[in-house]
């Protein structure tokens, strides 16, 4: 059987092995595949059985050129880059990865949280720098420090990731309120579900951590913005589209929002013109909060139980 990875560098840079999919099938892997060269995946996919991708996108044309593909695994949680309905009507299911990176990725948006609250990798530089050596006090800060304790931290979208992070304020001394279509008993054991307009006025810090649905996306835009307090911070390491970037950047300018942590944007990668960039008090993270070693580790056992429950007739984590 012929198993076919399109984009597998970001997966696997080289520290981890392939040897758990390698052992179902003739595997090829491919760094990087071009992902707007439909006949370069196409011939990249051509004969496979099983296809492997991360953000190449498998289109209905793809697909009904490639008549020997039968399943296909997705690298991560997110499947927009299938055409999961085409993918349906040829008998073909799509599986992705739903639960690979709860506690890095809501470890991460708390790190942009105290590196928004202290600036930590600046005044590492100063002191590198020698301004602490040359410097007439015992001490020096260039911006404001910030105590999270007894602050409120509105969190839109409480699942997994969302009650991670929010797991991670409660330790700070945060008090936590969550807005979510479906509340559950572990969420209630840790925030206050409340309805959006509460959170965004009540909130000291405001973190995403909801899908991108078309009833989300843009749901931080100046409209929404004009009801949070002065000077909040707001976190996005979800889906870029969830933000309006240009109504966070002039937020950002005015001091209407304090300071801005993301890691996911719009387009990536990012493109020059992105008003993020050149916006006050924003800082911009590679989409990285799921990269940790581990994560990725996970991603490649589940793709290849993934692979392994299709193979024995009962495919799992499928989404079409």
């Amino acid at each position: 059987m012929k198993i076919v990875v399109l984009d597998g560098y970001t997966e696997n840079p080289g520290d981890l092995s392939w040897a758990p999919i390698e052992e179902l099938g003739t595997l090829t892997v491919y760094d990087r595949t071009p992902l707007d060269d439909e006949a370069e995946i196409i011939r990249r996919i051509s004969g496979a059985a099983v296809v492997l991708t991360n953000k190449t996108p498998i289109s209905r044309s793809v697909l009904e050129a490639c008549p020997d593909l039968r399943f296909i695994s997705v690298l991560a949680t997110g499947y927009n880059i299938v055409d999961t309905a085409a993918a349906r009507e040829r008998g073909i299911p799509v599986s992705n990865i739903p639960t690979y990176g709860t506690a890095s990725v809501g470890q991460f948006a708390i790190a942009l949280l105290l590196e928004i609250c202290h600036h930590i990798g600046r005044h590492s530089d100063a002191v590198h720098a020698g301004r602490w050596e040359r410097c007439a006090d015992w001490c020096f800060w260039d911006y404001p420090l910030i105590e999270l304790a007894k602050k409120t931290m509105g969190i839109i979208g409480f699942g997994r990731i969302g009650q991670q992070t929010g797991r991670i304020a409660r330790a700070l001394g945060m008090e936590v309120l969550a807005c979510d279509n479906h509340p559950s008993d572990s969420g209630s054991s840790l925030a206050q579900y409340v309805d959006l307009d509460t959170l965004l006025r009540r909130s000291d810090v405001i973190a995403l951590h909801c899908p991108l649905f078309p009833e989300t996306q843009g749901i931080i835009n100046r409209e929404n913005i004009a009801k949070m307090k002065d000077g909040v911070i707001l976190l996005n390491n979800s889906r870029g589209p969830l933000v309006v970037e240009q109504d966070l950047a002039d937020a950002l300018n005015s001091g209407k929002v304090a300071a801005a942590g993301v890691d996911v944007v719009s387009s990536e990668p990012i493109r020059g013109d992105n008003p993020l960039l050149t916006a006050k008090n924003c800082i911009i993270t590679p989409h990285i909060s799921w990269a940790a070693k581990e994560p990725r580790a996970r991603i490649m056992s589940m793709s290849a139980q993934n692979i392994q429950a299709f193979l024995s007739g009962a495919p799992v984590n499928v989404v079409n």
